[in-house]
């Protein structure tokens, strides 16, 4: 290999660090089987959600991922390998999944959340839990029943006094 190309490759696994560095979460899937037309679906769906599906190469992916010391990611590199990527840890998987559900050729190999690698059992049940502001939203009703209960009681115990 001359330098030029040595230096393009090192400068791509520069890229994809970056890229899994950066996102909440990193999902590695396998695409073979499904269409251009259905790949490019899933691309726009991704894209309207602020996420990114970029087919990579294993060696690239290999180094990048052991460069930025997530072990374990390496086994399941085999076959064409693509990352989606996003900001939150919840989004990509459900786009993903909820894709999944009508194209069964698409795979979860992998993932990255929150700076550890995960399993495609674990992606999964993510998948299945509401976004940040939805749980945000769940916790602020917890929070506020208590409240909510106890201004009832005020209430009633005032207007049987009257």
């Amino acid at each position: 290999m001359n330098e030029a190309t040595i230096a393009k490759k090192h400068e791509e696994v520069q890229v994809i660090r970056e890229k899994i560095s950066k996102a909440g979460s990193t999902l590695f899937v396998d695409y073979l089987g499904l269409t251009v037309a259905e790949v490019s679906d899933l691309r726009v769906k991704l894209h309207a959600e602020n996420c990114e599906m970029k087919v990579v190469k294993n060696n690239i992916l290999r180094r990048a991922t052991a460069e930025e010391g997530f072990a374990g990611v390496e086994e399941h590199l085999v076959g064409p390998s693509a990352i989606v990527t996003s900001q939150d840890e919840v989004t990509a998987a459900k786009i993903v999944y909820g894709f999944l559900k009508d194209h069964e050729k698409l795979s979860v190999k992998a993932g990255i959340i929150d700076g550890k690698v995960t399993n495609e059992a674990d992606l999964k049940a993510l998948s299945a839990l509401p976004n940040k502001e939805g749980m945000l939203s769940m916790l602020l009703s917890v929070l506020q029943a208590p409240i909510r209960n106890l201004a009832c009681v005020v209430k009633a115990v005032s207007e049987k006094e009257n």
